[in-house]
């Protein structure tokens, strides 16, 4: 791997394949080797490339990159790129601080109330043969948390690959990690809704699908699952909860048997932004773990950054939850990027929750919203709270396909939307044609009446 490294002033440029090309840049000189939030391994075969080293230039040259440094910070004189594949007429030139014209788009963090198309982050796919890629991320130990910033100020990947996008895929795959393979379970229809069923309710709607055969394998239990107007009003909103609503669910352990028996599997919503507060059940053993005031009835804040609000938040929360069956989660952020650690909670509660999902099961998955270049590594995908509209369906198969592009391939969409919108027959036969052809089918609609999908 060190044939492949080569150092010039404060910079170094690591050349990974004959494509695909690392540029660093550090004030101190010294560079990160580490794993990082989005790349888990640089350990590719030895290249080969030339390079023309003198004293305030230096050339890399491979058979499809021309890469041309004069030394100093990086800048769109100091810095640039030609790339060796004849896709436009005007220039096939990278310069420093510039996006590669005609991106093939990659994804975004959710569809939340848009109504339609919304922009999307760069992939590493363009139709004039090149992008880059910007590792922003934090540096990870071994034990897979968060250690420190890199070193490196600026840590650039140049894809070249031309239109060998599976090659180019291939070898981002090999730089930040595998997809893991989904369980069957998660490959067939699944029903959502958010409404506040009874366990009664929720088992009748279940047996009414099996007697109209049709297969479902997950059965999603909205927020409704826990206490939300019964929250008193001093703790304030019920979007956050852990315990169980018993007046629709007074047996908890029994309904979950229930539906394992009907073979489906069983996730929860979880809106953990409000963190664990003095009305829930488990707050006696949250409170002794965080050494919280209750006589004060202080609350456990949510902050993943912290070891043993995690300790709490899985073992004392999560933990007797699933001892009931819970099979995994539905990790519903939406309170933005802000942390301690400047990482974004979302990229936390994905990383994490998804540990604890493989530590209980191998072969086991979440469902939350996208946090990012390398979120494919903690599948699945959930797309958000799609608004209930013609412009929503029609983006939806195009914004499924160029998650390809930055290695996310498994999205659950709401599949005949969620908001907003109005009844209409025909948009929900062709939404559902859509999820037909997805990997992930699930049925989702709020309470209103007319947008339900009961059978």
């Amino acid at each position: 791997m060190n044939n492949n490294i080569i150092k010039f002033d404060k910079a170094r440029f690591t050349v990974l394949t004959e494509q695909l090309i690392r540029i660093e840049y550090s004030h101190t000189g010294e560079f990160e080797d580490g794993t990082t939030q989005m790349v888990q391994n640089r350990d590719f075969p030895e290249v080969k490339f030339d390079f023309i080293k003198k004293e305030s230039t230096l050339e890399i040259i491979t058979s499809t990159v021309h890469l041309y440094y004069s030394g100093g910070e990086f800048t769109n004189a100091s810095l640039f790129a030609d790339v060796k594949f004849n896709f436009s007429v005007y220039s096939n030139r990278w310069y420093f601080g510039e996006k590669s014209a005609g991106n093939l788009g990659g994804t975004t963090i959710t569809l939340d109330m848009i109504d339609g198309e919304c922009p999307l982050e760069d992939g590493i796919m363009s139709k004039n043969g090149f992008a880059i890629l910007e590792d922003k991320g934090k540096v990870l130990s071994e034990a897979g948390d968060i250690a420190a910033s890199s070193v490196s100020k600026i840590d650039l990947y140049l894809f070249a690959y031309g239109r060998d996008y599976r090659q180019a895929l291939k070898d981002f795959y090999q730089l930040t990690g595998n997809t893991p393979q989904l369980p069957r379970f998660a490959l067939g229809n699944w029903w959502s809704r958010y409404y506040d069923y009874s366990d009664e309710s929720y088992l009748a709607l279940m047996d009414k699908f099996t007697d109209k055969k049709v297969p479902l394998s997950v059965s999603v239990i909205d927020m409704d699952w826990h206490k939300v107007s019964e929250v008193p009003s001093r703790f304030g909103s019920g979007w956050t909860g852990y315990s169980w609503n018993k007046k629709l669910f007074p047996n908890p352990k029994n309904f979950i048997n229930e539906l394992h028996q009907r073979k489906l599997k069983v996730t929860l919503n979880d809106h953990p932004a409000d963190g664990i507060r003095a009305f829930e059940d488990v707050y006696p053993q949250v409170a002794q773990i965080l050494d919280l005031n209750t006589e004060l009835e202080e609350a456990a804040k949510f902050d993943f950054d912290n070891p043993k609000f995690r300790e709490a938040y899985f073992e004392a929360v999560h933990g007797p939850l699933e001892n009931e069956g819970v099979d995994f989660w539905w990790i519903d952020w939406q309170q933005g990027a802000i942390s301690k650690s400047g990482v974004d909670p979302l990229w936390l509660l994905n990383h994490y929750q998804y540990q604890k999902a493989q530590e209980k099961n191998k072969n086991n998955i979440i469902l939350s919203r996208y946090a990012g270049p390398g979120s494919h590594r903690y599948p699945l995908g959930f797309s958000g709270d799609s608004v209930i509209s013609w412009a929503s369906l029609d983006f939806q198969p195009y914004f499924t396909s160029t998650a390809s592009n930055i290695g996310y391939t498994w999205w659950s969409h709401d599949i005949g939307g969620h908001m907003q919108g109005y009844k209409d027959a025909e948009l929900s036969l062709r939404w559902l044609q859509f999820g037909v052809f997805l990997p992930i089918n699930r049925l989702h609609s709020s309470k209103s009446e007319f947008t339900s999908k009961e059978p």
